[in-house]
Protein backbone atom coordinates (compact mmCIF):
# COMPACT_ATOMS: atom_id res chain seq x y z
CA UNK A 1 0.00 0.00 0.00
CA UNK A 2 1.47 3.32 -1.28
CA UNK A 3 2.33 5.32 1.96
CA UNK A 4 0.19 8.82 2.37
CA UNK A 5 3.03 11.48 3.04
CA UNK A 6 1.69 14.49 1.08
CA UNK A 7 -0.64 17.57 1.65
CA UNK A 8 -1.92 19.68 -1.21
CA UNK A 9 -2.73 22.99 -1.29
CA UNK A 10 -5.91 22.66 -2.87
CA UNK A 11 -8.19 25.63 -4.61
CA UNK A 12 -10.29 23.65 -6.12
CA UNK A 13 -9.00 25.06 -9.60
CA UNK A 14 -8.37 22.96 -12.74
CA UNK A 15 -4.88 22.34 -11.85
CA UNK A 16 -4.97 21.07 -8.62
CA UNK A 17 -7.72 19.17 -9.13
CA UNK A 18 -5.83 17.42 -11.83
CA UNK A 19 -2.68 17.29 -9.33
CA UNK A 20 -5.09 16.20 -6.67
CA UNK A 21 -6.28 13.06 -8.38
CA UNK A 22 -2.72 12.23 -9.88
CA UNK A 23 -1.07 12.38 -6.47
CA UNK A 24 -4.06 11.15 -4.45
CA UNK A 25 -2.55 7.93 -2.98
CA UNK A 26 -0.23 10.03 -1.90
CA UNK A 27 -2.31 12.60 -0.31
CA UNK A 28 -3.08 13.06 3.24
CA UNK A 29 -4.54 16.22 3.54
CA UNK A 30 -5.97 18.52 1.25
CA UNK A 31 -5.44 22.64 2.42
CA UNK A 32 -7.75 25.21 0.47
CA UNK A 33 -6.70 28.67 2.26
CA UNK A 34 -9.56 31.34 1.62
CA UNK A 35 -7.59 34.14 1.43
CA UNK A 36 -10.69 36.77 0.30
CA UNK A 37 -10.95 36.50 -3.66
CA UNK A 38 -13.67 37.45 -5.64
CA UNK A 39 -14.00 33.44 -6.27
CA UNK A 40 -13.14 32.01 -3.28
CA UNK A 41 -16.50 30.59 -2.99
CA UNK A 42 -16.78 28.44 -5.77
CA UNK A 43 -13.27 27.23 -5.21
CA UNK A 44 -14.25 25.95 -2.20
CA UNK A 45 -17.64 24.35 -3.33
CA UNK A 46 -15.36 22.41 -5.53
CA UNK A 47 -12.29 20.98 -3.54
CA UNK A 48 -14.72 19.87 -1.50
CA UNK A 49 -17.01 18.04 -3.94
CA UNK A 50 -13.81 16.87 -5.09
CA UNK A 51 -12.09 15.76 -1.53
CA UNK A 52 -15.34 13.70 -0.60
CA UNK A 53 -15.64 11.72 -3.79
CA UNK A 54 -11.95 10.54 -3.04
CA UNK A 55 -12.19 10.83 0.62
CA UNK A 56 -9.44 12.76 1.33
CA UNK A 57 -9.21 14.92 4.43
CA UNK A 58 -10.17 18.40 3.39
CA UNK A 59 -9.30 21.44 5.40
CA UNK A 60 -9.89 25.69 4.83
CA UNK A 61 -7.88 27.92 6.42
CA UNK A 62 -8.50 31.67 6.64
CA UNK A 63 -5.97 33.69 5.48
CA UNK A 64 -8.65 37.20 5.73
CA UNK A 65 -5.67 39.46 6.37
CA UNK A 66 -4.39 39.09 2.88
CA UNK A 67 -7.92 41.26 1.54
CA UNK A 68 -7.27 43.36 4.61
CA UNK A 69 -3.77 44.71 3.92
CA UNK A 70 -3.08 43.66 0.17
CA UNK A 71 -3.47 45.04 -2.42
CA UNK A 72 -5.14 43.52 -5.73
CA UNK A 73 -7.68 42.71 -8.33
CA UNK A 74 -8.37 39.74 -7.50
CA UNK A 75 -9.27 41.14 -3.66
CA UNK A 76 -10.80 43.79 -4.58
CA UNK A 77 -14.21 42.58 -6.47
CA UNK A 78 -15.03 41.34 -10.23
CA UNK A 79 -15.60 44.77 -11.56
CA UNK A 80 -11.62 45.57 -11.01
CA UNK A 81 -10.94 41.67 -12.91
CA UNK A 82 -9.51 42.60 -16.50
CA UNK A 83 -10.68 40.62 -19.42
CA UNK A 84 -8.46 39.34 -22.27
CA UNK A 85 -5.60 37.19 -23.02
CA UNK A 86 -3.55 35.74 -19.86
CA UNK A 87 -0.39 37.68 -20.51
CA UNK A 88 1.95 40.00 -17.83
CA UNK A 89 0.31 43.42 -18.91
CA UNK A 90 -3.20 42.38 -18.63
CA UNK A 91 -2.91 40.06 -15.89
CA UNK A 92 -0.69 41.60 -13.09
CA UNK A 93 -3.26 43.56 -11.24
CA UNK A 94 -4.62 40.09 -10.24
CA UNK A 95 -1.17 39.42 -8.08
CA UNK A 96 -1.24 39.18 -4.31
CA UNK A 97 2.06 39.65 -3.21
CA UNK A 98 3.62 36.42 -2.17
CA UNK A 99 0.74 34.26 -2.09
CA UNK A 100 2.24 31.07 -2.89
CA UNK A 101 4.97 31.59 -0.15
CA UNK A 102 2.64 32.23 2.67
CA UNK A 103 0.28 29.19 1.65
CA UNK A 104 3.72 27.37 1.43
CA UNK A 105 4.66 28.19 4.49
CA UNK A 106 1.69 27.14 6.26
CA UNK A 107 1.08 23.83 4.61
CA UNK A 108 4.76 23.22 5.31
CA UNK A 109 4.23 23.72 9.04
CA UNK A 110 0.99 21.41 8.74
CA UNK A 111 3.70 18.76 7.31
CA UNK A 112 5.92 18.86 9.72
CA UNK A 113 3.06 18.83 12.69
CA UNK A 114 1.71 15.59 10.94
CA UNK A 115 5.19 13.79 10.15
CA UNK A 116 4.55 14.01 6.69
CA UNK A 117 7.27 14.49 4.01
CA UNK A 118 5.80 16.33 0.49
CA UNK A 119 3.77 19.83 0.02
CA UNK A 120 2.33 19.75 -3.27
CA UNK A 121 1.56 22.70 -5.67
CA UNK A 122 0.28 22.92 -9.11
CA UNK A 123 1.77 26.03 -10.47
CA UNK A 124 2.40 25.60 -14.59
CA UNK A 125 4.19 26.75 -16.59
CA UNK A 126 1.75 29.76 -18.24
CA UNK A 127 2.21 31.57 -14.96
CA UNK A 128 6.17 32.18 -14.86
CA UNK A 129 5.32 35.32 -16.85
CA UNK A 130 2.55 37.05 -14.69
CA UNK A 131 3.24 35.65 -11.17
CA UNK A 132 6.88 35.49 -9.49
CA UNK A 133 6.13 33.17 -7.16
CA UNK A 134 5.10 30.37 -9.36
CA UNK A 135 8.38 30.12 -11.23
CA UNK A 136 10.76 27.44 -11.31
CA UNK A 137 13.44 29.32 -9.49
CA UNK A 138 10.95 30.23 -6.59
CA UNK A 139 9.67 26.72 -6.08
CA UNK A 140 13.74 25.38 -6.49
CA UNK A 141 14.70 28.00 -3.77
CA UNK A 142 11.04 27.58 -1.70
CA UNK A 143 11.53 23.76 -1.80
CA UNK A 144 15.38 24.40 0.29
CA UNK A 145 14.00 26.76 2.56
CA UNK A 146 11.39 24.14 3.56
CA UNK A 147 13.90 21.66 3.71
CA UNK A 148 16.60 23.56 5.89
CA UNK A 149 13.69 24.48 8.40
CA UNK A 150 12.20 21.53 8.95
CA UNK A 151 13.49 18.67 11.19
CA UNK A 152 11.49 16.04 9.02
CA UNK A 153 13.12 17.42 5.70
CA UNK A 154 10.14 18.56 3.91
CA UNK A 155 10.20 18.48 0.01
CA UNK A 156 8.24 20.98 -2.17
CA UNK A 157 6.77 19.26 -5.25
CA UNK A 158 5.46 21.00 -8.04
CA UNK A 159 5.32 18.68 -11.02
CA UNK A 160 3.69 20.30 -13.43
CA UNK A 161 5.86 23.86 -13.45
CA UNK A 162 7.47 23.24 -16.93
CA UNK A 163 4.51 22.09 -18.63
CA UNK A 164 1.27 24.03 -20.39
CA UNK A 165 -2.03 24.05 -18.95
CA UNK A 166 -3.31 22.15 -22.04
CA UNK A 167 -1.02 19.51 -20.67
CA UNK A 168 -2.83 19.66 -17.56
CA UNK A 169 -5.93 19.40 -19.12
CA UNK A 170 -4.95 16.12 -21.65
CA UNK A 171 -3.59 14.76 -18.18
CA UNK A 172 -6.44 14.97 -16.41
CA UNK A 173 -8.74 13.62 -18.76
CA UNK A 174 -6.39 10.26 -18.75
CA UNK A 175 -7.49 10.27 -15.04
CA UNK A 176 -11.08 10.85 -15.72
CA UNK A 177 -11.84 14.12 -13.64
CA UNK A 178 -15.21 16.03 -14.37
CA UNK A 179 -13.67 19.41 -15.03
CA UNK A 180 -17.08 21.00 -14.70
CA UNK A 181 -16.96 20.51 -10.82
CA UNK A 182 -13.72 22.77 -11.30
CA UNK A 183 -13.44 26.29 -11.10
CA UNK A 184 -11.19 28.90 -12.61
CA UNK A 185 -12.82 32.57 -12.68
CA UNK A 186 -11.48 35.54 -11.32
CA UNK A 187 -14.62 37.28 -11.37
CA UNK A 188 -16.80 34.84 -8.85
CA UNK A 189 -19.81 34.57 -11.10
CA UNK A 190 -22.00 31.92 -10.71
CA UNK A 191 -21.15 30.87 -14.13
CA UNK A 192 -17.70 31.66 -15.68
CA UNK A 193 -17.35 34.88 -16.96
CA UNK A 194 -16.47 33.56 -20.18
CA UNK A 195 -13.79 36.57 -20.78
CA UNK A 196 -11.53 37.79 -18.09
CA UNK A 197 -7.87 36.22 -18.44
CA UNK A 198 -8.07 32.99 -16.56
CA UNK A 199 -11.39 32.14 -18.95
CA UNK A 200 -9.58 33.06 -21.38
CA UNK A 201 -6.35 31.02 -20.53
CA UNK A 202 -9.28 27.81 -19.50
CA UNK A 203 -11.33 28.18 -22.86
CA UNK A 204 -7.47 28.28 -25.09
CA UNK A 205 -6.46 25.09 -23.03
CA UNK A 206 -9.22 23.17 -23.82
CA UNK A 207 -8.97 24.06 -27.28
CA UNK A 208 -5.37 23.52 -27.24
CA UNK A 209 -5.71 20.00 -25.46
CA UNK A 210 -8.40 18.89 -28.10
CA UNK A 211 -10.77 17.69 -25.36
CA UNK A 212 -14.30 18.98 -24.96
CA UNK A 213 -14.21 21.84 -22.69
CA UNK A 214 -17.74 21.13 -20.02
CA UNK A 215 -17.66 24.53 -18.58
CA UNK A 216 -20.81 26.72 -18.50
CA UNK A 217 -19.86 30.09 -19.37
CA UNK A 218 -21.77 33.22 -19.57
CA UNK A 219 -20.42 35.14 -22.57
CA UNK A 220 -20.01 31.99 -24.91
Amino acid sequence: MTKKDSIIIYSGGLDSTTLLYDEKERIALAVTFNYGSNHAEREIECARHHCELLAVEHLVIDLAFMKDYFNSSLLSGADDIPSGNYNEANMKSTVVPFRNGIMLSVACGLAEDRGLKRVLIANHSGDHAIYPDCTPGFIANMDGAMTAGTYNGVRLVAPYTNITKADIVRRGAELGIDFGWTYSCYRGTEQHCGTCGTCTERREAFREAGIPDPTQYENQ
